[in-house]
């Protein structure tokens, strides 16, 4: 693999171009957008969308909707989804522009380029965030954040470094239902809150799969990249990849859980610490394909004394009768009364909480229920978003919390400033992950 060579190839065409190019957006000649004269082309944001599969296109599809974005140029390792992409943004702007790569270095090396889309899966993310920030390019970046507290520590250090606005895809920062559940408990509306239970997806198992050739048009061992060498099947590369390991925490993060952790930090007031013991159970399949947890129980307590309770859903139905309102959720229990919540229905006790009035005095959430609007603005504005790396970071350590402990199978204790394991030489071990060669941190 030529990994490496080009990568230097890339860099060195773009050296002090491409990290000039922190700031404002690129000015873009006004007949690039002709389709539309609403917005000014030096307002207009040019993106580059990397990873367009079943979530990339939909983001693509979204951000086409915004007449302050212009995309330039999509990037996947499958030639069919580059084609589709590139169908969709062509037919929005009625020309035949929009340029496709299969490496995503030679997107993220366009000095034209303000931001990028990475949706890619979850074993690539950390590494194309990295090279996005050295590239000076603003990113909406979906969720996880890594496959390791390693990699979310670099991935923070590169954002901060080079100064790129970065919004994190838990987009339950911007659901009308959260926001309003976090702005009743930060003002105490169901007294000093104590206990959060979260119920998240659940799977099951499916037997090893036979090797299968390569489909044309499909860069596989990019599609590996930093993960370890495995034959090819078809199933272990369409979404359920994120059941598997080597690319993924499964429902306990990446599959799920990362919404409701992350939720879970904003309504405890905690994006700026984590929690300072974990410890629970996870059962693993034994065979097959699929081998991250399939059924948990992890406790998580936080130096103000909240609990938080992160469960696959059966084991949640079990726990809390709450949870049979609606699949998937979280609970909030206070001293005084509870939330539940999830994407479709919030339900409160007391009733009345749901139809609370605020007043100017009350603490509210700044930002908006669009989360990629939310984004662009932080973007032109250079301000901070509503999922900001700090917040990412945090919350995507304690679901790998969650992760050592289970497979550890001990209580672990963590310190939030050196954002270590206290006196536990195994579980720091287990911060990071090791990469296949050539690519590393």
């Amino acid at each position: 693999m030529k990994s490496e060579m080009n990568r230097r190839h890339f860099l060195k065409r773009t050296t002090g171009a491409a990290i000039g190019a922190l700031g404002f957006p690129y000015i873009v000649p006004s007949t690039v957008f002709s389709h539309s004269g609403s917005v000014p082309p030096s307002d207009r944001i040019v993106m580059g969308c990397i990873g367009v599969g079943e979530m990339g296109t939909g983001h693509v599809r979204s951000f086409l909707g915004y007449d302050d974005v212009y995309i330039a140029a999509v990037c996947d390792v499958r030639k069919s989804h580059r084609d589709r992409a590139k169908g969709l943004v062509n037919k929005r702007y009625g020309n035949n522009d929009c340029a496709t790569y299969n490496d995503f270095r030679e997107i993220l090396a366009r000095k034209d380029i303000d931001a990028v889309l990475i949706a890619v899966p979850d074993h690539w993310h950390a590494l194309i965030g990295i090279e996005a920030a050295r590239n000076g390019k603003h990113m909406y970046y979906e969720k996880p954040m890594s496959m390791s507290v390693a990699e979310s520590q670099a991935v923070r250090e590169a954002v901060k470094r080079y100064n790129v606005v970065f919004q994190f895809g838990t987009q339950q920062r911007s659901n009308e239902r959260f926001r309003l559940t976090c702005e009743l408990i930060h003002n105490g509306k169901i007294g000093e809150l104590q206990t959060i239970m979260i119920g998240s997806a659940s799977y099951k198992p499916i037997p090893a799969q036979p090797e299968q050739p390569v489909p044309e048009g499909f860069d596989y061992d990019l599609w590996l990249g930093p993960a370890p060498v495995a034959p090819y099947t078809f199933k272990r590369c369409t979404r359920n990849w994120t059941l598997i390991r080597d690319y993924s925490l499964g429902c306990l993060s990446g599959a799920w859980g990362i919404h409701h952790v992350d939720i879970s930090q904003l309504a405890n007031n905690s994006d700026d610490t984590a929690p300072v013991e974990t410890e629970g159970y996870g059962v693993f399949p034994d065979k097959g394909l699929y081998d991250t947890a399939i059924a948990w129980e992890v406790e998580h307590k936080y130096a103000n004394g909240v609990k938080l309770i992160h469960m696959d859903m059966p084991t949640a139905l079990k726990r809390a009768e709450q949870f049979k309102i609606h699949w998937m959720g979280v609970l909030f229990q206070g001293s005084d009364g509870w939330i539940y919540v999830c994407r479709e229905i919030m339900k409160t006790n007391p009733d009345s909480l749901i139809r609370y009035k605020f007043s100017a005095s009350d603490k509210r959430l700044p930002g908006g229920t669009d989360h990629r609007r939310n984004f662009l603005d932080a973007v032109k504005n250079r301000q901070q978003t509503m999922s900001p790396v700090d917040a990412a970071a945090r919350s995507d350590m304690i679901c790998h919390h969650a992760d050592i402990a289970m497979r550890l199978g001990r209580k672990l204790n963590w310190d939030p400033v050196k954002e270590e394991f206290v006196n536990d030489a195994e579980a720091n071990r287990l911060l990071n992950r090791p990469m296949r060669s050539p690519w590393h941190l």
